[in-house]
């Protein structure tokens, strides 16, 4: 009776994290990603750090910054393509995903479930290189 009894246990416990598999278990602690993914002919590095605890990521910052001309990639960036309407779109396309990534990262907690904002892939590939480089150093 005991060994039934431990055997239908057994398998209820089975059942349950088949159901409910649980994310790996990340380091606590500050773990920082930098990448410009695959865009190594143009200035910008990305860079992203995950605050990780109780082995769950409870905060990400991300920005991206140009490194010839010396200042963070943001709402005001667009400035350098005053003249040309379709990389201004796109500058405001990419500064939406910069903003947006973070957030939507954090509720997910799942770099692949994340999407990428309309008109922001460049954007995109960055944070999720940058994510995965601060990842490999969590324990993931």
């Amino acid at each position: 009776m005991k060994i039934l009894f431990l055997l239908v246990l057994l398998s209820i416990g089975y059942a349950i994290e088949a159901a409910n598999p649980q994310k790996p278990n990340l380091k606590n602690g500050t773990f920082i990603g930098e990448s410009r993914s695959h865009y190594t002919d143009e200035p910008y590095w990305g860079k992203v750090t995950l605050q990780i605890r109780n082995g769950q990521i409870a905060d990400v910052k991300f920005q991206i910054r140009d490194s010839a001309k010396h200042e963070p990639f943001n709402e005001k960036y667009e400035v350098h393509f005053a003249n040309i309407p379709e990389y201004v779109q796109q500058c405001r396309n990419d500064w939406e995903g910069v903003q947006n990534y973070p957030k939507e990262f954090l509720k997910k907690q799942d770099i692949d479930q994340l999407d990428a904002v309309s008109g922001a892939t460049w954007s995109f590939n960055i944070f999720k290189s940058c994510v995965q480089e601060a990842l490999k150093k969590a324990g993931k």
